[in-house]
């Protein structure tokens, strides 16, 4: 029986929104059990790069927190020791130069260099992982800047991506460089994203988290063209990060004000936070209108939910929720 809106929200929000709790902490046992396997790799071949383990770190919406259901990939970046390596920054790549005592690390250079290739990084991490025999009948294979470990007694894959831990630079920065996919390597820095993250969530009394959840269902529906899950993630926390009311406990009271400031923020530049990739809203110009008309048309529906809910008419708005959505919200009953 749905006979309130909160009640209804609720329940779409433990369906379909949010991840299985019990899933959840399947997948954080699974993921903390294959990266004890993964620190046993160097002791197990000689070849194998030595470990930073006290770099490793978790990324993505599923270590940050705003992974909507369902639940599809696990993100993990495992740091290597450079070893006394040196990298080198050119305008569209990071080299990194190894000396030939570093046998592990000389082992994956391009050939008759000592310039380390991420491509057979990534492919020695592949390597290894076939050789767990837990994973002996898994798929894993090579994604651009990941080792991809897709096993079949779960529903998510792994992403495995080796990264280096940077000294500070002049700006007293530090980094991790991961691969970029064309066998060299690049900057990023996922602390920035998780700590932006808790520190906006942190501000609005834990209730942000929950929006970007339910705007990340909003923006799969087929109504309109998807918005990457890190931009429109960025995108409610750019909104959320300039707000002095708190937001609510309750999504439906959130929902209007976000789906107005998307309607207009889609044609704008949403900068990168960790201050690296520069403007991050690639969308074409159509695929932003239509993403704005959805956004508006669904914000004026959000108010005759609003409207309709506090005049008591409870099955009026559950309707209207219902259509901006879809069918998996609960009908009045």
């Amino acid at each position: 029986m749905v006979k309130t809106v909160n009640e209804a929200f609720s329940i779409f929000l433990r369906d379909y929104v949010n991840l299985d709790p019990d899933e959840t902490q399947q997948a954080r046992s699974s993921r903390d059990w294959l990266l004890s396997q993964i620190h046993l790799f160097p002791d197990k071949d000689l070849s194998f790069p030595r470990l930073y383990s006290e770099k490793d770190i978790f990324f993505g919406s599923f270590a940050r927190r705003t992974k909507k259901r369902d639940l599809d990939d696990i993100d993990m970046m495992i740091a290597l020791g450079a070893e006394g390596g040196v990298y080198h920054e050119f305008t569209n790549k990071i080299e990194i130069y190894v000396s030939d005592s570093t046998h592990r690390l000389k082992a994956l250079c391009f050939d008759n260099t000592n310039t380390l290739s991420s491509r057979k990084v990534i492919n020695k991490l592949i390597d290894s992982l076939n050789q767990v025999p837990q994973y002996e009948k898994a798929d894993i294979k090579r994604n651009m800047e990941a080792a991809t470990l897709n096993l079949k007694s779960y529903p998510w894959t792994f992403d495995l991506v080796p990264c280096f831990f940077t000294q500070k630079d002049w700006l007293n920065k530090d980094y991790y460089l991961i691969p970029d996919g064309q066998g060299h390597w690049k900057k990023t820095d996922p602390r920035i994203d998780r700590n932006r993250v808790t520190e906006v969530n942190q501000d609005h009394d834990g209730n942000v988290l929950s929006v970007i959840r339910l705007m990340k269902y909003w923006n799969r529906r087929p109504t309109m063209p998807s918005i990457c899950s890190y931009l429109i993630e960025n995108i409610i926390l750019d909104f959320y990060s300039t707000q002095y009311t708190k937001a609510s406990g309750y999504v439906d009271l959130e929902v209007p004000k976000v789906l107005n400031y998307i309607h207009t923020a889609i044609f704008y530049s949403v900068n990168d936070p960790k201050g690296i990739q520069g403007n991050i809203n690639q969308l074409g110009r159509e695929d932003q209108d239509k993403i704005s008309k959805r956004a508006y048309s669904d914000y004026l529906k959000s108010l005759e939910a609003r409207d309709a809910e506090e005049k008591g008419n409870h099955k009026l708005s559950i309707t209207k929720w219902k259509e901006i959505f879809g069918s998996n919200f609960p009908t009045y009953t």
